[in-house]
């Protein structure tokens, strides 16, 4: 199952002298999409079923981008954080036709009784916010620290847990997923890339491994052989920094161990004003040349087309997070 996308219109009373879509409003509608998926799952009345209300602690909201009358705004949500009376929901606002990101909060609550005394969040709430495991053919996604990730499981035996590289996706891996039988094969879209979430924020080497090893624990994967690419295994590194106990294996491709020079700090930061003021398509005519051969490059169309389609399918919160990390 996954959380209900929410579609609302933007309302000339809602927006200020000037045609824009005013903070108040905003913040009606962040609720109004919460009540609107509530109403979807376990009801609006799931907090009052179990005498409890969701007290509003602390909101930060980052407007990015202004919206406008007519504007069909996206909503979606996610639970960060899901304590014993407290949980945290993060919620965008996407303008539908330009797919522009128009807003971003995280939002704290604590649940209370009549009388204001903090009391458990209800359990039907929790397991709703939950429940986000979809599983089409061999793809699924995991909800994993409030993103959702999108990755492809095939095969039994030895697990092999496939990191791609930037700013591609899990279908890099397409031969060794369908070749390599005899193990359970593992290739998830790193946060940022392919189909899995882009957040705005909370990009980082460590984040990423973080990702994975929470990953493997929703699978049921206690030890793992890793094989990472480029930036895949500059998160390999990291993870072996960190649940080294669970490697069982590594296979380093076209990767190193050492930090960036300044000149490639240069470099990133150059590519990052070109992603955010060119965007993916930028990127992805600066990359090809150095990803492919230059054979490759005039005489396998279809392997460029395919890497290409990567790039330029890539957000660029994705695209601006791994520069930043890296």
């Amino acid at each position: 199952m996954s959380l209900p996308e929410i579609d609302l219109v933007v309302y000339p009373d809602e927006c200020d002298a000037f045609g824009h879509l005013n903070q108040a409003s905003f913040l009606s509608l962040f609720e109004r999409a919460r009540w609107e998926m509530l109403l979807r799952g376990p009801g609006m009345d799931v907090f009052t079923r179990a005498g409890s209300w969701p007290a509003l602690r602390k909101t930060v909201i980052d407007y990015r981008a202004a919206a406008f009358p007519g504007d069909v705004l996206r909503f979606q949500q996610a639970l960060t954080h899901h304590g014993r009376t407290s949980f945290t929901m993060r919620q965008t606002a996407r303008r539908v036709q330009d797919d522009t990101l128009i807003a971003s909060a995280e939002f704290v609550f604590v649940c209370i009784d009549r009388q204001g005394r903090p009391v458990p969040v209800p359990p039907n709430f929790g397991e709703y916010m939950h429940a986000r495991r979809e599983s089409t053919g061999n793809l699924q996604r995991l909800m994993v620290h409030g993103v959702n990730l999108a990755v492809e499981v095939l095969g039994e035996g030895p697990p092999v847990l496939f990191v791609h590289g930037y700013p591609l996706d899990r279908t890099m891996w397409r031969a060794q997923l369908d070749g390599l039988t005899g193990f359970r094969r593992i290739a998830p879209d790193l946060r940022g890339m392919g189909q899995s979430d882009a957040p705005d924020l909370g990009y980082g080497m460590n984040i990423y491994a973080a990702d994975l090893a929470a990953l493997l624990d929703a699978l049921g994967i206690e030890e793992v052989i890793l094989c990472g690419l480029s930036m895949g295994g500059y998160i390999i590194f990291e993870l072996l920094r960190s649940w080294k106990p669970r490697v069982r294996g590594l296979v380093l491709m076209d990767t190193r161990a050492e930090a960036d020079s300044p000149e490639a700090r240069r470099g990133r930061d150059t590519a990052a004003s070109l992603a955010r003021e060119r965007g993916a398509a930028a990127i992805a005519e600066t990359m090809l040349p150095k990803l492919l051969a230059a054979d490759t490059l005039t005489s396998q169309t279809e392997v460029v087309e395919r890497v290409r389609g990567m790039i330029t399918s890539t957000p660029v919160a994705g695209i601006l997070g791994a520069l930043a990390a890296m």
